[in-house]
């Protein structure tokens, strides 16, 4: 017994050492009252020593009105701690709770930083390779021009076909228009121009009309009021094919709906598309606009709608997508009519 006391009170005196010198040594962080506490702590914890060493020396010699007073005192020490240990009760969970947040989002951070590094270096192979391949496809794309030039000025082609290879050129011309914008990172030399976006809508279900026929699409236009914006007729068009061409992508069955809606306000041009497709499933919706993320898997390359996102955000616009995975998805594109001076 007296062996046993003996190790317990020397036990409680070195958690009490310990205790004032983290108090010493946290006395910047620690506010003062933690530390008022800490120090009550520290003392309660060798009191409960010191009755283990009377028991040491009662055993011996009968002081037993030591033995009281120390008892005594550690009572005081011990009800003081509880009621501080109860008055901060809140605190200390809040505290635990914090600290578990924190952590939760440090690895979270953690993951995002690792994501955005990712995406950071294809966006770097993407600038080479858009370098690349702007470059190399100019040549063909000129060819095709001209060989509609001469078959539309061909004598005896007829009307339809004329106005057909009018159109592949047009389109032919868009499309170096598109790549030189990506070489450049949708930056234009020109001025801006005010674009319709109906008929650059219009332009672009041109362009879809052999998939949504093959595909069996029900597809709808609805527009209304002004819908005149500030900007490049480039990259209007890239941000509504980029949309529309995956909405109607997303219809997995004959019949189904793909509706758009132009709405021209007073501070710019409401754009909303609706597919009845496949949706979008939560954990890509989130990151949906992250440069490198698709929902096509190894059909798609993830730059569709990150360029949509960076083309509006520098027009000072924006957009908002909702998806339910198995009934389709709802994309809201906002164009101001004026793009602000500061951008």
């Amino acid at each position: 017994m007296v062996i046993t006391n003996l190790i317990t009170f020397l036990s409680y005196f070195a958690i009490c050492l310990t205790l004032f010198h983290l108090s010493r040594r946290t006395r910047r962080v620690i506010a003062r009252d933690w530390k008022y506490f800490l120090v009550g702590f520290a003392l309660f914890i060798v009191a409960c020593g010191s009755t283990h060493l009377l028991e040491v020396v009662t055993t011996w010699w009968p002081v037993f009105w030591i033995d009281a007073g120390t008892n005594i005192i550690t009572a005081a020490l011990s009800a003081y701690i509880a009621l501080m240990l109860i008055r901060r009760v809140t605190q200390v969970a809040f505290g635990v709770n914090d600290y578990a947040g924190r952590l939760a989002n440090t690895e979270n951070e953690k993951r995002q930083m690792e994501e955005s590094l990712l995406a950071a270096q294809r966006l770097e192979e993407w600038s080479r390779m858009s370098a690349a391949v702007s470059h190399e496809i100019r040549g063909p794309i000129e060819a095709i021009q001209n060989l509609q030039y001469l078959i539309r000025t061909t004598h005896g082609v007829s009307p339809e076909v004329a106005n057909l290879t009018r159109a592949t050129a047009e389109e032919a011309a868009r499309l170096l228009t598109i790549s030189e914008s990506a070489l450049s990172f949708i930056r234009q030399g020109k001025d801006r121009e005010p674009i319709d976006i109906h008929a650059a809508l219009e332009s672009v279900r041109f362009v879809l009309d052999p998939l949504i026929r093959k595909k069996g699409i029900e597809f709808k236009v609805d527009v209304q009021g002004d819908n005149m914006v500030e900007a490049y007729a480039g990259e209007t068009r890239q941000v509504l094919l980029n949309i529309v061409r995956n909405a109607c992508e997303a219809i997995s069955r004959p019949g189904a709906h793909v509706t758009v809606t132009i709405k021209g306000e007073s501070e710019g041009v409401e754009v909303v598309v609706i597919d009845e497709g496949i949706g979008i499933e939560p954990a890509i919706l989130a990151r949906i606009f992250t440069f490198g993320v698709t929902t096509k898997g190894q059909e798609g390359n993830g730059m569709g709608l990150w360029m949509v996102k960076h083309i509006l955000t520098k027009y000072g616009g924006d957009v908002e997508v909702k998806s339910t995975p198995g009934q389709g998805t709802r994309f809201r594109l906002w164009w101001p009519r004026v793009v602000p001076a500061s951008l």
